[in-house]
C-alpha cells in the first residue's frame, strides 16, 4: 500500500513518527539531566515536582556555576606556575653567577639585585612558592 501512496502523502504520514522520535529524545534527555543534577535539585528545590523548564534552568545555572569556578582554577594554576617559574628562573640565575670564581663587579651586582628580587617575590607570592633564597659564595 506504501508503494501506491505519493510523496507527499508519504512524509504526512511520517511526520507524527518522526516529531514523536524527536519529542522521545527530548524527554530522555531531560531526564538524564534529572538524574545527573540531582543532588542540585534538592538544594534548590527539595520536595518540589520539577517540570522541564524548572530541570532545564538548574542545569544552565549548574553549568554557569561551574564554568565560572573553572576560570578562577585555571587562572590561579596560572599565576602560582608563572610565580613558581620566575623564582626558579631567578635561584638558577643566581646559582650560576655565584658558582663561578674569580667574581667580577658586575657579577656581585647582579648576585645582590638577584637576592632582593628573590626576597621582595617570597613576600609577594603564596606561601607554597617561598623558599629561603640562595645564599650566593660571595
Amino acid at each position: 500500500m506504501e508503494d501506491k501512496l505519493l510523496p507527499k502523502e508519504k512524509n504526512k504520514l511520517r511526520k507524527p513518527v518522526v516529531e514523536k522520535m524527536r519529542r522521545d529524545r527530548i524527554n530522555s534527555s531531560i531526564e538524564q539531566l534529572k538524574l545527573l543534577l540531582e543532588k542540585e535539585f534538592q538544594r534548590h528545590q527539595p520536595n518540589s515536582k520539577l517540570e522541564k523548564a524548572d530541570i532545564l534552568e538548574v542545569a544552565v545555572s549548574y553549568l554557569k556555576q561551574q564554568s565560572q569556578q573553572d576560570q578562577t582554577f585555571l587562572h590561579k594554576n596560572r599565576e602560582q606556575d608563572f610565580n613558581s617559574g620566575y623564582l626558579r628562573c631567578l635561584k638558577e640565575a643566581m646559582h650560576f653567577l655565584s658558582y663561578y670564581e674569580p667574581k667580577k663587579e658586575t657579577q656581585v651586582q647582579l648576585i645582590k639585585h638577584f637576592c632582593k628580587a628573590q626576597m621582595g617575590a617570597d613576600v609577594m607570592y603564596s606561601p607554597a612558592l617561598r623558599s629561603p633564597p640562595l645564599s650566593p659564595r660571595l
